[in-house]
């Protein structure tokens, strides 16, 4: 009897080690698979709705939607107000109104006088069917010549010297020292005039201006004055 009922005793025992290994077993299962469910979840949700370094909100397609709509309505508005839209545009030209004195539309000479002594006076004329503007001074190119003499700034205008049709404005060039102070002096027989915009750019190569058969005498002393619309001025 005591050898069957150590049988029955072991035979409960080791069923009843059986059962609470399962339990154990399924529940470490249940942990491990609601971990890895949770997790995956949290990282993809804050990757989505991360707003990207820089922006103040929103993603970056919509604040550059935003900025691309707005720069539109600016061009637009601009250009119906009638505005100039762009550099060199005809409405930019229409707009300003202001036709530059160049070679194309007037006529260059250059005379010699007897007083004041060693000057020459230009004389622009313009030729053309609008009124034009004469700015600045003329950039003197004489032959040989180093470097474009510089302006007397005591004879800059008041106003920017003006030409209708038909009218002329003046410079007047000191081509050398009276008293004979001047140094580097030589016989120039060229002449090229260049023209300014209203930049004070000097525009192109310049304009060949005839000159005295015999050339003209110039030193370190060549100066020019600002384009005037009084040729006595521009000798004085």
């Amino acid at each position: 009897m005591s050898n069957i009922a150590f049988r029955r005793r072991s035979a409960l025992l080791t069923a009843t080690f059986a059962a609470a290994a399962s339990l154990a077993l399924t529940a470490c299962g249940t942990s491990t698979d609601t971990g890895a469910k949770s997790t995956p979840t949290v990282v993809t949700d804050n990757s989505s709705t991360a707003t990207p370094e820089g922006n103040t909100g929103g993603t970056k397609t919509d604040t550059g939607t935003g900025a691309a709509a707005s720069g539109t309505d600016a061009a637009v508005s601009t250009s119906g107000s009638g505005g100039s839209t762009s550099k060199g545009s005809t409405g930019a030209k229409t707009t300003s109104g202001i036709v530059t004195c160049t070679g194309a539309n007037t006529r260059v000479t250059a005379q010699t006088v007897s007083r004041p002594l060693n000057h020459l006076l230009l004389a622009v004329k313009n030729t053309g069917s609008k009124t034009c503007y004469l700015y600045g001074y003329p950039a003197l190119n004489f032959q040989d010549a180093q470097a474009v003499p510089p302006v007397d700034k005591d004879t800059q205008p008041q106003a920017v010297t003006t030409l209708r049709p038909g009218q002329s404005g003046y410079a007047g060039v000191l081509l050398s020292a009276a008293d004979g102070s001047g140094t580097g002096g030589y016989t120039a027989k060229t002449l090229s005039v260049i023209f300014q915009n209203r930049a004070l750019d000097f525009l192109g190569s310049g304009v060949k201006v005839a000159l005295p058969a015999k050339g003209v005498w110039i030193d370190s002393s060549l100066t020019t004055t600002y384009w005037l619309t009084d040729p006595s001025d521009a000798l004085n």
